[in-house]
């Protein structure tokens, strides 16, 4: 099962390499980290606002918002990933994702800019065997000195342990 996953993760990857058109990606911070996310599940971002907590919820659901009468449940990613926790300050960002029809946020350390990856830009994600599970990697980004994790949002959000949406995982 692990190695299916791992194959389907490194033909997103060659896929996103592949392709002709440059790539947009939102980037953001935890920790020491640098992430990017495809632009185009960015609903919007808003500063940091204490979420109502919901009984019984995974650790790393820090509760629900109201968005203009929509209920959005707020993941933090810093928990989920298995970092420190981190303090809730001014700088602290919370991404509004539409993923599976479903409008999620995240909560991460900060929102560095959008950036363009063209093919050549984008890097399989090394493959660690059943040590770690990269099914979310979608690859590595170069701009310059910075190297980006790219992450599938979609399937990250979609995943199973983290109980966001109804049906079955995205393929």
């Amino acid at each position: 099962m692990m190695l299916q996953q791992n194959t389907k993760t490194a033909s997103a990857a060659s896929a996103i390499a592949a392709s002709e058109q440059a790539n947009e990606f939102l980037t953001f911070r935890l920790g020491a980290e640098e992430y990017g996310i495809e632009i185009l599940k960015v609903q919007e971002i808003r500063g940091w606002e204490q979420p109502t907590t919901i009984a019984n919820s995974p650790d790393f659901i820090k509760g629900v918002i109201n968005l203009r009468g929509t209920i959005v449940p707020i993941v933090d990613m810093r928990i989920k990933f298995g970092l420190d926790e981190a303090d809730y300050n001014a700088l602290t960002v919370v991404i509004i994702l539409n993923v599976a029809n479903r409008v999620v946020g995240m909560v991460v350390d900060a929102v560095s800019d959008v950036i363009t990856l063209s093919g050549e830009q984008i890097r399989p994600a090394p493959q660690f065997g059943t040590v770690l599970d990269m099914q979310h990697i979608v690859g590595l980004g170069t701009v310059e000195n910075r190297m980006l994790i790219l992450l599938d949002i979609e399937k990250l959000m979609c995943s199973t342990d983290m109980a966001l949406m109804d049906g079955s995982p995205v393929q």
